[in-house]
């Protein structure tokens, strides 16, 4: 066997984490020095929404452990399928204005302080409130609602 395909067989997969903040006391920042303090060998992008991290799977995963602890409820992860700077994605590459997905992320993003704040709520054995659900509504009275627009 070469010396080449047992560096390859020992290396480990390459991944990227996003980490969103939606804390309102640990700022990406923080995140980001707790990493460098752990000299953790990852690859940190501080981003709009909070840190992209890229290294082995196992430096990576410990980092982003590390995160989390600081506000378990307020910082969520996803994977993500490109590492920072690549062409397919940058947007020095493709000429500007926001990436694919972008978008979406950004409606994510506004969502997670109302479940940051519903984890809290169930840790703290709040009760759940009743809600009033709407009745369905007949097929009938909706053909009704449909013509009488139209007629207008």
């Amino acid at each position: 066997m070469s010396e080449n395909n047992t560096d390859n067989n020992n290396e480990q997969k390459t991944i990227t984490k996003l980490v969103v903040i939606a804390s309102d006391w640990v700022l990406p920042t923080d995140a980001a020095m707790k990493i460098y303090e752990s000299e953790t060998e990852v690859t940190v992008k501080e981003t709009c929404f909070g840190l992209m991290i890229n290294g082995p799977a196992d430096a990576v995963n410990r980092a982003v452990e590390e995160i989390v602890s600081m506000d378990r409820n307020h910082i969520f992860v996803k994977e993500r399928g490109f590492s920072p700077g690549d062409e397919r994605r940058c947007r020095a590459v493709r000429g500007g204005g926001p990436r694919p997905g972008y978008y979406f992320l950004r409606e994510e993003v506004n969502m997670l302080p109302t479940i940051g704040k519903a984890l809290d709520d169930y840790e703290n054995g709040s009760p759940l409130k009743e809600t009033n659900k709407p009745k369905k509504l007949k097929a009938s009275r909706l053909k009704d609602i449909i013509e009488s627009n139209v007629e207008e």
